[in-house]
Formats: C-alpha cells, structure tokens, sequence
C-alpha cells in the first residue's frame, strides 16, 4: 500500500493512576496534511501520538486509520499500517553499527544479510537525505545530535505513510552533548568525578526536588534504574578512594541534590567523610532551600553544625525565587554558621539583564548569601533556546561591575567542554601600554595611568589617538 494515511481519534482517554493524561481527545488529520500539536508541558502531546503510534494503550475512545478503527496495542501493529514515530528519548541499538540501526529498524531482517549489497543500497538511502552519517559508526560513539539524525534517518528509511514526530529537532544543535563538560570519562569509580587536582565531585543521589531542562547532569537524574544508579555500595567506593588519596582535600556533594537525602543518610555521609583526617572542605550544591524551602528543618539544622564547617552552594535563578519561605530557610542556615554562596545559570529572556541579576544579587546578600558564580549555560542536548552569546554575559558583568558593591558582583565563567573546568571570563578593562604607564578603563569608561615600569600587560596594543 502507497500513499498517505488518514487518521482520526474520538473521546480518547489516558490514565495514569488517579492521573488524567487524555480526556475524550478527538482530531482529525486528513491525507497529506501536516498537523502541529501545541500545549504546554503536560498537556499530554506525547501521550496522544504515543497511543497512534502503539507504545500506549488508550483507555477509553478508538483511533480511525482510512476509515477503518483499529486497535494499535503495538509499535509492531503500527508499523505494519505504515505508523512511523520519533520518539523524544533514543530508540538505538547503542553498540550496533549506523548501518545494523538502519537494517533492524523495521523488525524484520534476514538471517543471513549481504553486507555489500546492503551498504551499497545504504549509501544510495543516505545521498537521497540531508543527512550523513559513518555507516560503520555506533550510536555510542555519537553526539546527542548525531543520534537524533539516525532516528530520523530510521523512520525515513522505513517510508511510512503517517510520520509521527516528538520534538525531533529539540537535540540537533551543534555542539550539545548529553554529557559537555566529560563528567563521565572523569569519573574515577561510579559516581565520583575526580577533574581538579585537590577536589573531587561526589554525586549521591539521582533524585531532585525540581529538575531543570538545562541542568549539567539532565542525562542521569529522575530516571530510577537509568544508566546511573546510586546506593550505599557505591558511596563505599567512593569514600574508599578518597580516603585514599590524601590529595583530596575538597569534596563537593551533589547529584541529584544531596538535601533529598534522608538526614539519617546525610548525617552518615557527612560522618564518613568527617573521619578523612585530610578532608578538610565538604560543600553541598543544592536547590532544596530554593524550591522546597521546608526541608531545611530544625533536625537537618542540627545534622549540618554536627559536621560544622559545611559550605553550601544556593541554585538561584530569578529574584521572584525570594519567597518569605526561602528568606526563612536562608537565615536558619546563616544563624547554623552554614557559610552560604550562590550559583546562577544565565538563561535567555530569563534573568539575562542587569536588572534583572543585580536585584537577584542585593536581594541575596540581605539574606547572607553570596553571589559566587554565573554560569554561561552548559551545552546540554536540547537547551539552545536557554543559551545567550557569551557577549551578553560580559556585558551583564561590565553592567554589574563598579555599578554595585563588590559582594554582589559574581565570577563570569565557561565550563569548557569536554572537562576542561571553569574558565573565568571578564570584560577588558585594559587599554595599553605608554613607556611605564599601564592604560586602564574604569566602569564609567574613563582612562587612568598605573605606573608598571616592569610589567608587559597592554604592551601588544596599539594606543589609539582617543584612547588617553
């Protein structure tokens, strides 16, 4: 059979529990149209194609394929009336070639396959495609985006007469990884990244109380028997390797947040690392008192200044965040003697002004917590639409600088990819160089001489006639 597919759904119903994902959905799509569905998240988009295409049960209603119902219980039942889906998560074979991917994709192959016949045929696909990819290549050793373009490549393959796509795009971007920053292939036993030579990350839990779509480690939290996995015995080995390494002296708890923890775990973990006689410095990276502000209680209160000095880094985004709870939180960790710092992602049309961040700031420091980094948005698959030119972010930074009290002004940084650490960026208040006098630029964009007879600063830049 040829041709477009005609579909229509009527009263579809979907539940989860006492949870109503559908509720009597009906639609119509005609021959050869293009449909878009719009909502905001949770409206049940994906539940809605999910069940066209087979990989969810409707509960109530019926799905009309060329006027005929159908009962689609399966991906296989889908494929077989030329259904074809991208879904948002990878559908891959991760240690299967490009070339294996494609062959498989439509549930079918033969037992014996002719290799050259099937990569010739392959590669005549491929030059019909906007895309291209190393045949012999396998989804494990591809980018985010990479993989997304097999999948797409995979339903392109199949030819299917009703093409169904989820967010398809939401991971091409150039340069995206799951993991940038190569947390991973620093990782010295499961859970414990190992980057700096004095520090080491430590992440405990896979668990947060709010999860952020441009978050560093989206790839392995809030999936509960995902890749990642977090228990006691991995804790030992953690905590076995830092003991061993007496160059260790900071160690950073986060996950997932190490505030979901129960305090009985916490107070635990924070004991072992307590008896590491060179473990000097133990921070916890943490968004609780932000967005679960009645966690900090009075018992965790208690567990914290048992392990005193603990550090804590705030996640603070917008100055709307400073609730009277959070306020509440604050100062119970401040009077605890918890010194308090705050780390900020900046995020497009979200708190990417001066104003914006300089009222986030004040507010912060009326509450004893210190501005201490603004983060460049990390390169995550599916976060492009969060990211700014770096241009604006220094441009934040110059609009910060000498404008406001330096307690208020925070370290502008790049977390360079692929794990080369934090790279901290600042506007160029250097004008030149005159004989001995170093040529600087003030934040009102005056010029001022500092004598440096033996300095070299500014020396490689020519002085233009306005500049003095």
């Amino acid at each position: 059979m040829t041709g477009a597919l005609a579909l229509e759904t009527f009263a579809l119903t979907k539940r989860f529990g006492s949870f109503t994902a559908l509720d009597g959905v009906t639609m119509k799509v005609a021959r050869g149209s293009v449909h878009a569905l719009l909502g905001e998240n949770g409206a049940g988009k994906s539940t809605l194609v999910k069940c066209v295409a087979g990989s969810q049960r409707p509960d109530g209603g019926s799905i009309v394929i060329d006027d005929k119902e159908r009962d689609i219980a399966t991906p296989v039942i889908a494929r077989a009336l030329g259904i074809g889906m991208v879904y948002q998560h990878f559908t891959l074979a991760p240690n299967m070639s490009v070339a294996e991917n494609l062959l498989l994709a439509g549930g079918r192959a033969p037992a014996l396959i002719d290799w050259p016949k099937a990569r010739a045929e392959l590669r005549a696909f491929l030059a019909t495609t906007p895309f291209s990819l190393a045949l012999d290549a396998t989804p494990a050793s591809l980018s985010a985006g990479e993989k997304q373009k097999l999948e797409l490549l995979k339903q392109l393959y199949l030819k299917p007469r009703l093409l169904i796509l989820d967010e398809p795009t939401s991971v091409l971007t150039p340069g995206e990884a799951d993991d940038p920053l190569g947390e991973d292939g620093h990782s010295v036993v499961p859970g414990l990244v190992h980057r700096y030579p004095d520090r080491v990350l430590f992440l405990t839990t896979g668990f947060c109380s709010t999860y952020c779509r441009y978050c560093t480690r989206s790839r392995m939290v809030g999936e509960p028997g995902g890749d990642y996995s977090f228990s006691r015995p991995q804790w030992e080995q953690a905590l076995d390797y830092i003991a061993e390494h007496t160059e260790v002296r900071d160690v950073l708890l986060s996950g997932g947040d190490p505030l979901t923890l129960s305090d009985e775990r916490l107070d635990y973990l924070l004991g072992r690392l307590r008896a590491i006689k060179h473990v000097e410095f133990v921070r916890l990276g943490t968004k609780v008192p932000v967005v679960l502000p009645m966690r900090i209680t009075r018992s965790l209160i208690k567990v914290l200044k048992k392990h005193t000095p603990v550090w804590m880094s705030l996640h603070f985004t917008h100055p709307a965040e400073l609730t009277p709870e959070v306020t509440e939180a604050t100062t119970r960790l401040a009077d605890a003697g918890i010194p308090l710092g705050s780390q900020t992602v900046l995020l497009k049309d979200i708190n990417d002004s001066v104003e914006t961040l300089k009222s986030l700031y004040h507010g912060l420091l009326m509450r004893r917590v210190r501005p201490y980094y603004l983060y460049q948005c990390d390169p995550i698959t599916g976060s492009s639409h969060f990211r700014t030119s770096v241009d604006k972010g220094l441009e934040i930074m110059q609009g910060l600088r000498g404008h406001t009290t330096g307690y208020a002004v925070p370290t502008f940084v790049i977390d360079a990819p692929g794990g080369g650490g934090k790279i901290p960026l600042l506007p160029d208040y250097v004008v030149g160089r005159e004989g001995d006098d170093l040529i600087l630029r003030n934040f009102e964009g005056k010029t001022y001489r500092y004598t440096d007879p033996d300095g070299t600063v500014g020396a490689d830049r020519a002085l233009s006639a306005g500049a003095l």
